[in-house]
């Protein structure tokens, strides 16, 4: 009988110890990645050399920082091929990881977006 008295004595010790342990980590206390600040629509990131060294200025249109729009068109221009560049309809579609960047034929701007509607320019200079 003695044994059947302890066992709600027990239990509760084995209650009560689990409620001082540290909880397990939340997401919210996980650090992350540093967030991506997007450009404002419309904001100049500078310039990069094109196709023959040409200038072109680049224009990040929101939810995309300058880094990355600048870092597409140094890598669109690296990528296009002078085959591509003299297309009668213009030279693109191009790919640049999630970008895919072209332009019309004798177009100024480059344009270049994402599935996600981000977008950016180039405008020879």
């Amino acid at each position: 009988m003695k044994s059947l008295a302890v066992l709600p004595a027990a239990l509760a010790v084995v209650l009560v110890s689990g409620c001082g342990a540290d909880p397990a980590p939340s997401a919210a206390q996980t650090p992350s990645s540093p967030a991506v600040t997007p450009a404002p629509a419309g904001t100049p990131c500078g310039e990069v050399a094109g196709l023959q060294g040409a200038k072109n200025k680049v224009v990040a249109h929101g939810k995309t920082d300058c880094a990355e729009a600048t870092q597409v068109f140094t890598d669109y221009f690296t990528k296009l091929t002078p085959a591509e560049a003299a297309s009668p309809q213009g030279p693109g579609p191009v790919v640049i990881g999630s970008w895919t960047c072209g332009s019309g034929p004798n177009d100024p701007v480059t344009s270049c977006s994402t599935e996600d509607e981000r977008q950016i320019e180039a405008t020879r200079l």
